[in-house]
């Protein structure tokens, strides 16, 4: 059966899209059955296989998975930009730290709408980021970021159901 949403081919007897989750059968799933955790591998992956899917939901694991490839991605390219000359201490920029952090910047804005999706939220709420630099909003959306996911299926999709790795 073919997804209407993203396209993808899945067996006949699947209720959800095996890629992007969607309902294939037109009813709603009261509770999705949990498959287990999702890994470092496959949050990186699913990050830049969903990098402009701002519709859907993600797990806590996928998010803090992804967080910890971008800091140690970034710290790791930092330190080659300071060996290789490429790193601008007045303004604290690299060009290689840089250039990735423009890479992830769009995946993982719509990851952190996707895990806002997750507890109920809308994505628009991780404008705080921006809005300013206050404490208040980022305590606000680190707390929300560990929030547990809500079951079942909601406005934005069935709850995440990731294989085991």
């Amino acid at each position: 059966m073919k997804c209407p949403r993203c396209g993808n081919d899945n067996p006949e007897d699947a209720q959800f899209c095996g890629l992007c989750g969607t309902s294939l059968g037109g009813h709603i799933a009261a509770v999705s059955t949990p498959q287990g955790m999702v890994s470092f591998p496959d949050s990186i992956r699913l990050g830049f296989q969903h990098y402009f899917d701002f519709r859907s939901r993600s797990t806590r694991a996928e998010y803090w998975w992804w967080f910890l490839f971008t800091v140690l991605a970034n710290l790791i390219l930092t330190v080659v930009d300071m060996m290789t000359g490429t790193y601008n201490v007045r303004s604290n920029s690299g060009l290689l730290s840089g250039a990735f952090g423009l890479a992830v910047l769009i995946p993982g804005l719509a990851l952190g709408a996707r895990r806002l999706h997750d507890i109920g939220k809308s994505g628009w709420w991780q404008l705080m980021w921006f809005g300013s630099l206050l404490l208040v909003p980022a305590i606000v959306l680190i707390v929300w970021a560990i929030k547990p996911s809500d079951e079942g299926t909601s406005k934005h999709g069935p709850a995440p159901r990731h294989p085991t790795s």
